[in-house]
């Protein structure tokens, strides 16, 4: 993260938030409209970081994209970025961004082929479950919980590193954003949303620590 943001947020000067990515392409970016809200919620009421009511929304080319540092997408259709938006996320990311990718069922494909076109040398590779992110304030022995089954595969993990750093992290059958909606939403029993809650505040807790 962002050093200067990072002692601005703990002054107390800075609401953190998550900004919802609305790309292109013409999936469902909008998808689990109460997933963040509950989210960011959750954060203020577990942990010592202030966040906002609400997430922010923003596209590749809106220039406040570089006052969010975290991104989230989700969606079960269709993802494209143009030759434009790959530069601008190349340094995006550069500069500290962050982006957790959700696949909401459906937008496997399409990410990882628009992905890599950020990062053509980086390619997506699981995370061990002794990664950092899985117990960065709760801890998932056996990396990410599987709140929706689709296919009945495992949950899995993958992360882009830049330099170094974590810059992308995707949870593919895992559905952590269904997880996080309103509990009328999807009918999830109660011990799923919270280990969905929890991962999400340790993605959270992740970034803004390392």
């Amino acid at each position: 993260m962002n050093i200067l943001m990072f002692i601005v947020l703990i002054a107390g000067q800075y609401d953190f938030t998550i900004a919802r990515l609305k790309y292109g392409g013409g999936g469902d970016w909008y998808a689990n409209p109460s997933s963040l809200p509950n989210l960011l919620a959750q954060i203020n009421e577990r942990t010592s970081i202030r966040a906002a009511a609400r997430e922010a929304v923003v596209e590749i080319k809106d220039p406040r994209l570089f006052e969010h540092p975290y991104l989230y997408m989700t969606g079960h259709g269709n993802v494209r970025f143009t030759d434009d938006e790959v530069k601008i996320l190349r340094n995006y990311f550069a500069a500290g961004g962050f982006l957790h990718a959700d696949d909401n069922y459906g937008m496997d494909s399409s990410f990882r082929r628009e992905i890599v076109k950020v990062f053509p040398d980086s390619p997506l590779v699981e995370l061990p479950f002794d990664h950092p992110i899985y117990h960065s304030f709760y801890e998932f022995t056996n990396g990410l919980p599987k709140i929706h089954e689709h296919d009945s595969k495992p949950a899995q993990g993958f992360g882009i590193f830049y330099e170094g750093r974590l810059v992308v992290f995707y949870t593919y059958e895992c559905d952590l954003g269904d997880g996080w909606e309103d509990p009328d939403v999807h009918d999830d029993p109660a011990e799923k949303r919270e280990q969905a809650l929890q991962m999400g505040i340790n993605i959270v807790m992740y970034y803004l620590t390392n």
